[in-house]
């Protein structure tokens, strides 16, 4: 089993940045697919950020318009997620995911463990 506990989260004002972390516990994931997700009342969850090790590589949807950044600190079994220049249209809850494959890493239903969210609220 993977625990995932997501943090960092909070209300700022457009154009500003926060950092997200999520930290796993019960399994080493330095392999793992790493994503975060995010989902607003109301709306289908949608995926953000994707990290995979094998090759190492980032993959982000256009939607976020570069202003996202995933890392991972194999070390501390912690994924990140910074989020700058947001934008009202940025609030939601954001969930990390972990998986062992690297396909499919855009589909909410692939991916085997979950956290519990973070809230993020942008004023404008």
């Amino acid at each position: 089993q993977v625990q995932l506990v997501e943090s960092g989260g909070g209300s700022v004002q457009a154009g500003g940045s926060l950092r997200l972390s999520c930290a796993a516990s019960g399994r080493t994931i330095s392999t793992y697919t790493l994503s975060w997700f995010r989902q607003a009342p109301g709306k289908e969850r949608e995926f953000v950020a994707a990290s995979m090790w094998g090759p190492a590589r980032t993959y982000y949807p256009d939607s976020v318009n570069n202003r996202f950044t995933i890392s991972r600190d194999n070390a501390k079994n912690t994924v990140y997620l910074q989020v700058n220049s947001l934008r009202p249209e940025d609030t939601a809850l954001y969930y990390c995911a972990a998986k062992s494959s690297s396909v499919d890493i855009r589909a909410t239903g692939s991916y085997a463990y979950w956290g519990q969210g973070t809230q993020v609220t942008v004023s404008s």
